[in-house]
């Protein structure tokens, strides 16, 4: 085995599988509130990028929210769910 292929098997990186996490539509959570909610649990989103998430599960009574590592994953749906927001997490395939 030449030193070359040692060198290139050592860069290949399997990248971590990936999860979405899922905002389910309810009936009892003010959209100002979800909003708020999604601003607060992660970090970096923006008020029109959480609107646009909001209204998206308003209407088709599911959002993507973030896809993200599954460890993030879990936390994220876990803060939501503990802020009374219904959220579920898939794998991103």
């Amino acid at each position: 085995m030449s030193v070359e292929t040692v060198e290139k098997r050592s860069t290949v990186r399997k990248l971590a599988p990936r999860y979405r996490v899922l905002l389910h539509n309810d009936d009892f959570n003010s959209m100002e509130y979800v909003v708020k909610t999604l601003m607060k649990t992660v970090p970096g989103l923006t008020q029109p990028q959480a609107v646009s998430i909001m209204m998206e599960a308003h209407t088709n009574g599911m959002a993507l929210v973030i896809t993200c590592a599954l460890e993030h994953a879990e936390f994220y749906c876990e803060t939501l769910k503990n802020h009374g927001l219904t959220s579920t997490i898939e794998p991103d395939e």
